[in-house]
């Protein structure tokens, strides 16, 4: 077994294992026939593939002919892959599939032409080796779109132009399968049978019929007799279709059955016995290859699903704009009910209750309006009253003492007015804020996620947990854009298990794959958990603490978790002060945060989120800092979130970068301000946390310790040892440093 590791990792294997499998390939389609001819599929296959392999798909044919002694019969084929690999080695300056095609088609054309003139047949066989160059070219096109989509993407597309590449390629195969001469049995219908009664198990009616009548095409260009004989193997494949929901081996004999049955019906011959023992041994072979199937390495988009998508996405988008417009009316109606008190009525209401017994009154507001006017106005935005500070346009008013009790009062009441005004205008500030993050909520969940839907794996997922006990509501399993695949799973909170490993460990052996989890997310009466295959890259956390002098607890918290869709968070909060109180402050913000984000809120929304609640929780003042960082551990890539936070130096490519947020702690205003910067990040990088204990002089030794060393736990803890080194003020505050390094998994 260590021998058998020690060859696999090897760095030359794979290309070594390439090579001997396309030598193989070469050697065992030189032989084969299409329509009665000589075939093209190691031609396309050589023109499909790179330099090394085309080379040892020539070397195979070319030993191939020497061995049977008819290289001379295969002049033409011979020449046409000898000069596809010259034009790979000298010519094509990449593996492109129309490249890859053209290449294809101008060696066999070219090969024919040269042989033809030499025996003097041009004319009668050039149209010939024009028609076979351009179906050559073709499935070499073919073949190399489907091979390059399992380099890039790492799946077979099985949908649009991909799915016709992979037909016309799995035509040619079986057609090239069902010509080589093998004893007793035809290995293209057993292969065929077998991928026929796969479409059909995986794929039901539809999959059963398409593998069918491709497997009956490709026999039909072998022969018209091996075409005719099972002819019939896409009525099989549509009626075990039916039988998807059954057992493998249950499925393997029903489509045996009922191939039987429908032979008989048409009478046997003893060729089509021969044929019916070969999609018995393609039943066969079925049941053994079942379990290693896996629709991760095959796309396979139905239309329902994508329009189903489409619709969600629709509707979730018109509720966004709906709120967003409820938000904009209430702001637009606020902002009509904040206009301030009208003052004409003010001095209207006040002349009244003074001037309206006093025989003056036509003198002052007809004669004399205009002082009048001006004394009441002066009067009304007067904040203290006094008899040395009465206007002088009312100098000889008779009811002086009596015009300044009525303002008090007034100016009293608008000043209470005023206090209820700015109560108010607080609570609409946060219900507007409230509003704009649900409109953000609604509009993400509407988002369309770049994932493949596996129903399969969903179903075995959840047929492996009933078998020992554990009922799972519902299960979502799918592939990302990296092909790796993830879990979501749903318990009741009255029989949830009681450990994630667990549940991680029998989806493990049931699919054969290492497997990591998240923490139990609990919503209302329901609790959730993913598991997900590891990511590329993971990272490596140090961290260290001390506390202020005279406290018994450290007034930070940080945390560091897996969202289980590739993104790892390392969240740092420091809470106002220090001790007991900050400490809670601090824990409130990072246990909201961890739960938001792990329950799929997008981090914007969760941090304004858990803004609204510390503004709103209590009358006194509390707030805190939130400094994070994510890294998504498929392409190691890192996003810095701060509100409030002290600065980040992060080390990267020999250079260190300070970040700093010009932004206040979560907890101050009722709109919450958060910085978000994208930064450039790779293995072995540096990131650095800290809280405000650590002070901007201590950076120059934060950076020499980056430079020095990649001993993450030796960093934190010497920064943390030396921050009272480094602090200028006189009381000391609670410190930690948290270090994050980025490692290959």
């Amino acid at each position: 077994m260590i021998r058998i590791k020690r060859i696999i990792s090897w760095k030359y294997f794979g290309t070594s294992a390439g090579f001997a499998l396309s030598l193989g390939a070469g050697f065992m389609l030189s032989d084969a026939k299409v329509a009665g001819v000589a075939a093209f599929s190691d031609i396309s296959l050589a023109g499909a593939m790179g330099l090394v392999p085309s080379s040892a798909v020539f070397t195979g044919s070319l030993l191939r002919s020497i061995l049977d002694g008819a290289v001379g019969h295969n002049i033409v084929k011979l020449s046409a892959l000898a000069l596809i690999v010259m034009i790979k080695l000298f010519l094509e300056p990449k593996n492109d599939p129309k490249l890859c095609g053209i290449n294809t088609f101008v060696s066999v054309l070219a090969s024919g032409t040269a042989v033809s003139a030499v025996i003097g047949e041009l004319v009668y066989k050039l149209p010939f080796y024009g028609f076979y160059g351009a179906v050559a070219g073709f499935t070499a096109y073919s073949a190399a779109n489907v091979i390059m989509s399992v380099k890039n993407r790492k799946v077979i597309d099985l949908s649009g132009a991909g799915g016709f590449s992979c037909a016309a390629v799995y035509i040619v195969f079986v057609s090239s399968l069902c010509s080589i001469d093998v004893p007793a049995v035809n290995a293209g219908i057993i292969v065929g049978s077998a991928v026929t009664i796969g479409g059909a198990y995986f794929y039901r009616q539809t999959g059963g019929v398409i593998c069918g009548a491709l497997t009956v095409c490709g026999a039909f260009l072998a022969s018209s007799a091996t075409g005719m004989d099972i002819v019939l193997l896409p009525a099989a494949g549509l009626f075990t279709g039916f039988l998807h929901r059954q057992k493998p081996r249950t499925a393997a004999a029903g489509f045996a059955g009922i191939s039987i049955v429908l032979t008989v019906l048409t009478g046997i011959s003893v060729d089509t016995v021969g044929s019916i023992f070969d999609i018995v041994c393609g039943a066969l072979l079925f049941i053994p290859s079942e379990p290693y199937f896996s629709d991760k390495w095959i796309v396979s988009y139905s239309g329902e699903t994508m329009a189903l998508s489409d619709i969600i996405t629709t509707r979730m988008e018109f509720l966004s704009k709906t709120v967003r417009e409820l938000r904009d009316e209430s702001e637009r109606i606020s902002k009509m009910l904040a206009v301030s008190g009208d003052r004409k009525r003010e001095i209207e209401e006040n002349s009244e209750k003074v001037c309206s017994m006093c025989y003056r009154r036509p003198f002052c507001w007809k004669s004399d309006r205009g002082n009048t006017c001006r004394g009441f106005y002066k009067l009304s935005e007067m904040t203290e009253f006094a008899a040395e500070s009465f206007p002088a346009e009312l100098a000889d008013c008779l009811h002086k003492k009596e015009l300044l009790d009525v303002f008090v009062k007034s100016s009293h009441e608008k000043a209470a007015a005023k206090l209820i005004e700015m109560r108010f205008s607080e609570s609409r500030s946060i219900l507007h804020e409230q509003l704009k993050i649900t409109e953000e909520l609604v509009r993400s969940a509407g988002e369309r996620a770049d994932v493949r839907y596996s129903e399969n794996i969903s179903r075995s997922i959840k047929k492996k947990l009933e078998k020992f006990g554990i009922t799972a509501r519902s299960v979502i399993a799918c592939y990302n854009n990296r092909n790796r695949l993830m879990a979501e799973i749903y318990f009741p909170s009255e029989c949830c298990p009681e450990s994630g490993t667990r549940v991680c460990d029998l989806i493990a052996d049931e699919l054969h794959l290492s497997l990591e989890h998240t923490e139990f997310v609990r919503s209302g009466n329901e609790l959730r958990i993913r598991i997900y295959e590891k990511p590329a890259y993971s990272i490596e956390v140090a961290a260290a603490a001390s506390s202020a002098d005279g406290s018994k607890e450290n007034g930070d918290t940080h945390a560091v978790f897996c969202d289980g869709e590739g993104k790892a968070y390392v969240v740092l909060s420091d809470g106002m002060g220090t001790g007991r109180e900050a400490a809670a402050e601090s824990r409130l913000v990072v246990g909201l945060f961890r739960r938001l984000v792990a329950s799929g809120v997008d981090f914007g929304s969760a941090i304004r989120l858990i803004n609204s609640v510390m503004v709103t929780k209590s009358g006194e003042e509390s707030f805190a800092t939130l400094d994070s960082v994510r890294i998504d551990l498929d392409e190691c890539g890192m996003t810095v979130i701060k509100s409030g936070a002290a600065a980040t130096l992060i080390r990267h490519r020999g250079s260190v970068l300070k970040i700093t947020s010009p932004t206040f702690p979560i907890g101050i205003y009722e709109s919450s301000e958060v910085f978000i910067r994208q930064c450039e990040f790779e293995e072995g990088d540096i990131v650095i946390m800290f809280s405000d204990g650590i002070a901007e002089s201590s950076f120059r030794f934060i950076k020499e310790l980056l430079l020095g060393g990649d001993d993450l736990r030796h960093i934190v803890d010497e920064i943390c040892s030396k921050s009272e080194v480094f602090n200028p003020n006189i009381h000391a505050d609670d410190v930690t440093v948290i270090g994050v390094k980025v490692v290959r998994s």
